[in-house]
């Protein structure tokens, strides 16, 4: 299976919700708060695709996963409760997602090393995101990938847990 990662195009932005909403429903059936609350929605991935944030892993004709990317644009960031391993640039992604028809196979750890690859093509060497204190599956995937917890950040008055990768 060939996999290419690339910007969404609003060609996708069905497919990209229907992922969404089965992730949606995934972590409520985990008994998570996280994404209970009508975030994200369509207009999320919308916005995401018209302003370039959106990205896709796709498989052929089908998308696998999807991720929004950001470079130095999460103003929840600045207030962190704790410490951050880096002052500079940094490439933040959130909504991170796989179909269900490609879970368990590891594609969001490759989605990931995407990330890493695609913040040093943009000349960045810091990768953060955050996560809830109860996703066990993106909390391991951070602990296999290298990422140092630093503190936590708050949105939609919920905390979560905020990490960072330094890249080589």
């Amino acid at each position: 299976m060939a996999l290419e990662f690339r910007k969404a195009t609003s060609a996708d932005a069905d497919q990209i919700w229907n992922i969404l909403e089965k992730a949606i429903a995934r972590r409520k059936a985990e008994g998570s708060d996280q994404w209970q609350d009508g975030y994200p929605n369509p207009a999320v991935v919308a916005s995401d695709i018209e302003n370039s944030h959106g990205f896709v892993l796709a498989a052929d004709d089908k998308i696998a996963g999807y991720i929004a990317l950001l470079i130095n644009d999460e103003p929840a960031y600045a207030d962190i409760k704790g410490t951050w391993l880096t002052d500079g640039d940094f490439v933040v992604y959130h909504r991170v997602a796989i179909s269900d028809d490609f879970l368990g196979q590891g594609l969001a750890q490759q989605m990931l090393k995407h990330v890493e690859d695609y913040a040093m093509n943009n000349h960045i060497n810091s990768v953060r995101a955050d996560t809830n204190h109860d996703n066990k599956g993106m909390l391991r995937i951070f602990e296999k990938l290298g990422y140092v917890y630093c503190g936590e950040v708050f949105f939609r008055g919920a905390s979560r847990l905020a990490f960072e990768k330094v890249l080589p």
